[in-house]
């Protein structure tokens, strides 16, 4: 596998990083939450033998900093980035996937720079308004976020997990990790920070224009292990306004980590039927 090229681009109040690995159409992957571009490690090189590849932290987590101290950032404002991102790197429309919160980013690039997107796979987009318990899943979320403000990331983020039921096979990290790992959890805890702090309401309290994506190339998508889960549940609810089915992926919510060549396999699926 050749070697990725990597860049910075300064954007509004940020710089983001990025990196670009393979030939092909372009293929933007949008990590969700407090992940950053290396959430899909295992999968891009699987990828990057037919796509041009593009990986990125978002503003705010790991190489992606603020020019200043760290803001609430919206899901439009994560969209513009990707915008400016895809108008750096290139002039053609990109497939996209995005994952978690990073589908509810893809879902606002489609509706707002729809030139851009060749077609878009929203995985398991955490769009808990559209649920019938929204009320229940908004008290929860203010709850979260309250018990981050008083009690910090570790008791937030397992209220959090154990309430979605993204805590269902969550591994448990070593006691004594070696130095690399050590680094790696200490920059997660920094991305958990600011994922709890100034993106956590914003993305609870996103929806997308409904009616402007039933005309947009979009596919909805759900992990056959995720059964059950809130981001599941989401995803089908949002299906079901667009008039069509979730399609099923391999693994959980984040199949394409523990799955790439099945993950891979569906992406290229779903994605040559545009």
């Amino acid at each position: 596998m050749s070697q990725p090229r990597t860049g910075t681009l300064k954007v509004p109040d940020a710089t983001l990083h990025y990196e670009v690995l393979g030939d092909g159409p372009v293929l933007l992957l949008i990590p969700g939450g407090p992940a950053d571009s290396e959430a899909f490690a295992s999968i891009k090189g699987v990828l990057s033998d037919r796509y041009t590849v593009i990986t990125y932290d978002p503003r705010g987590l790991s190489r992606s900093p603020f020019d200043g101290e760290a803001q609430d950032t919206s899901v439009q404002t994560f969209a513009d980035d990707a915008h400016r991102l895809l108008a750096a790197v290139g002039d053609e429309p990109a497939y996209v996937l995005g994952n978690s919160g990073g589908a509810l980013v893809g879902l606002d690039l489609l509706t707002r720079y729809p030139e851009q997107v060749r077609a878009l796979i929203a995985h398991e987009p955490p769009l808990s308004l559209l649920l019938d318990d929204a009320d229940e899943h908004a008290r929860f979320g203010r709850e979260v976020h309250d018990t981050y403000r008083s009690e910090g990331v570790g008791p937030a983020m397992g209220k959090f997990l154990a309430l979605t039921g993204l805590d269902r096979g969550s591994p448990q990290p070593p006691a004594d990790p070696p130095p690399e790992m050590a680094e790696a959890m200490a920059q997660m805890q920094k991305n958990l920070d600011f994922f709890l702090g100034h993106m956590f309401i914003a993305l609870g309290e996103y929806t997308p224009d409904i009616s402007l994506l039933r005309s947009r190339p979009v596919t909805v998508a759900a992990g056959e292990d995720s059964e059950g889960q809130l981001p599941y549940r989401a995803a089908v609810a949002l299906a079901e306004q667009l008039g069509q089915e979730i399609v099923i992926f391999p693994g959980d919510h984040g199949g394409f980590g523990s799955h790439p060549e099945a993950f891979a396999r569906r992406l290229d699926e779903v994605f040559s039927a545009y």
